[in-house]
């Protein structure tokens, strides 16, 4: 620990606020969650971005916090900390980008036609006319009777995909129908498992073709980082393949397939059948661009509360401590994106789980509470821990996220993210029910929020996760109803969702984000307390992997 740090973590835990954290108390405090809020989101955690004085400051206060409650550490060689180096990228100015064909070139405007990031540590990207191959929906899934590649070799070649599942807009009678979930998008259907699958077949690059309604969000969020990747510190033997990876605009794909004597339109429904094949473009990519690249020090925070009968197996709470750090000034001036609710919330959250458990007899099991790094850079903390985890993935009972609450006041429901995966679902059914309220699926499943937040990582895994996301859908406000709740899901993403307007304000009512908290706390408490194991559903993806462990837990 460098001496910076260790000054940091001292002056945070010195700093850390009076709440009366160590008396039992019988419910969750909006007054201590608020208290957390404003602490995390001031600016002298200057936006919590990983690798910064920000995060110093950060990892200082949660440390101080978790003493202050009385927590063990659970980290790395019995300290409070996991390391999680980062490889950050970002690509220069294209000297070459192209598509070739038969001796023409074609140029690509970056940014306009195309948008590409690299996650390989060089100092500049070559690829040389690698030839382009249209492989559907790039789906690879021998559970669902799937498989897009057919054997295709795509060794140096350049993957070039269709966005979401083969059945997002399947109709009934074509094979896709029904196959994966429908609208309810799948991993499948996730731009990253098109990137770690082209990967794995030793791809040079791949391409995703963008269409808004399939990717769930427009052309302006695909290159809004400008070119700015990040991914976990691989050894060279673990890196990917891909020496590119982005998206092709879906303009500029259809002229690429036109070019190539194709007809996208219908590729588009010939990759819905099950007897697709890959298709030679005939066209290669050539693209030559300068990196920059850097290996930035981050870490997780990980505190636990031993079990008392059976150590070993571990309910899991999680949230991520980082936001977007310092940017552009907005209307008001501000420079930090300090995430006050994305997810100083859902911090504050987990701190008051903690304090709950402690103001109870010990548990059976062990009790963990995991604050990720870098889930704004890709679930990167998590993921880190989730290839190097502190507690077994097999005996990991579950894992509850909390990533962004509703600020808007107490509901009649609560939104249930991920319907149909597991057996937590029901629980959360069962204890909603105990609070008087009723549970409502996401309103836009197709854009896969089970698969972007922390609890993914550990979901790979096997491990039964639940996720707690305020802005899946529209809460059934008491005061307001639907509506109320629409307006502040459209309020807060529409102008604040990532911005330095997620900021705390005066105007937040905690009592929704209470219930929600109590919720989870209920829930863990419940298998804390038990010796049941959540399972996966019949046709999760994860069921698989669950049960190839299933001896473990015997």
């Amino acid at each position: 620990m460098s001496l910076r740090l260790f000054a940091a973590l001292s002056l945070a835990a010195i700093a850390a606020p009076a709440i009366a954290e160590t008396a039992p108390a019988p419910a969750i405090s909006a007054d201590n969650l608020a208290q957390t809020v404003r602490t995390l989101a001031a600016d002298q955690f200057q936006g919590r971005a990983p690798g910064t004085v920000g995060e110093e400051r950060t990892i200082g206060y949660l440390i101080g916090r978790l003493q202050a409650l009385g927590l063990e550490p659970a980290g790395v060689g019995g300290g409070w900390t996991q390391p999680v180096p980062l490889l950050h990228t970002r690509l220069g100015t294209a000297e070459t980008l192209q598509f070739d064909r038969k001796g023409v070139a074609t140029p690509l405007a970056a940014g306009t036609d195309i948008y590409l990031s690299s996650l390989q540590p060089n100092d500049r990207v070559a690829v040389a006319n690698a030839p382009l191959v249209f492989v559907g929906y790039g789906v690879s899934a021998p559970e669902r009777g799937w498989d897009d590649f057919k054997g295709q070799d795509l060794k140096g070649k350049v993957a070039v995909f269709l966005v979401n599942d083969p059945d997002f807009v399947a109709t009934k009678g074509e094979d896709a129908f029904g196959k994966f979930g429908g609208r309810t998008m799948t991993y499948y259907g996730r731009w990253t498992y098109k990137f770690e699958e082209a990967a794995r077949r030793g791809a040079i690059a791949a391409l995703i073709v963008h269409d808004t309604d399939g990717a769930g969000y427009g052309w302006n969020v695909v290159t809004s980082p400008g070119g700015e990747n990040y991914d976990i510190v691989r050894t060279p033997d673990k890196l990917t393949s891909l020496a590119l990876q982005g998206w092709i605009s879906g303009e500029t794909a259809t002229k690429l397939f036109a070019a190539a004597g194709q007809d996208l339109a219908k590729l588009r429904v010939a990759a819905r059948r099950k007897n697709f094949r890959p298709v030679d473009l005939g066209t290669g990519f050539t693209a030559a661009i300068p990196v920059t690249h850097e290996v930035v020090q981050s870490q997780n925070v990980l505190a636990k509360i031993p079990g008392a009968k059976r150590p070993d197996e571990v309910v899991i709470y999680g949230a991520h401590w980082d936001a977007y750090g310092e940017g552009a000034p907005d209307a008001e001036g501000r420079i930090y994106r300090a995430g006050a609710n994305d997810d100083a919330l859902g911090v504050a959250g987990l701190f008051e789980i903690a304090r709950l458990f402690k103001a109870a007899p010990p548990p059976d099991r062990t009790v963990a509470f995991a604050f990720w790094t870098a889930e704004e850079r890709g679930l990167l903390g998590s993921e880190a821990y989730a290839q190097a985890p502190l507690f077994p993935a097999e005996k990991t009972v579950a894992n509850f996220g909390l990533d962004i609450l509703q600020t808007a006041g107490r509901a009649k429901d609560v939104v249930l993210v991920g319907k149909g995966q597991g057996t937590l679902e029901d629980d959360l059914a069962r204890f909603a029910a105990a609070q008087g309220r009723t549970v409502t699926p996401e309103s836009l499943p197709e854009r896969g929020l089970f698969y972007r937040a922390d609890h993914f990582s550990l979901a790979k895994r096997g491990v039964p996760v639940l996720l707690m996301m305020g802005i899946a859908g529209a809460s059934d406000l008491v005061d307001g109803g639907k509506p109320a709740g629409q307006k502040w899901v459209d309020d807060y993403t529409g102008k604040c969702y990532h911005q330095a307007c997620d900021a705390w304000g005066s105007d937040w009512n905690l009592d929704g984000a209470v219930q929600d908290i109590a919720l989870f706390y209920e829930m863990g408490n419940e298998l804390a307390r038990s010796a049941r194991w959540p399972e996966w559903k019949p046709g999760s993806e994860f069921k698989a992997i669950r049960d190839a462990s299933a001896a473990a837990r015997k």
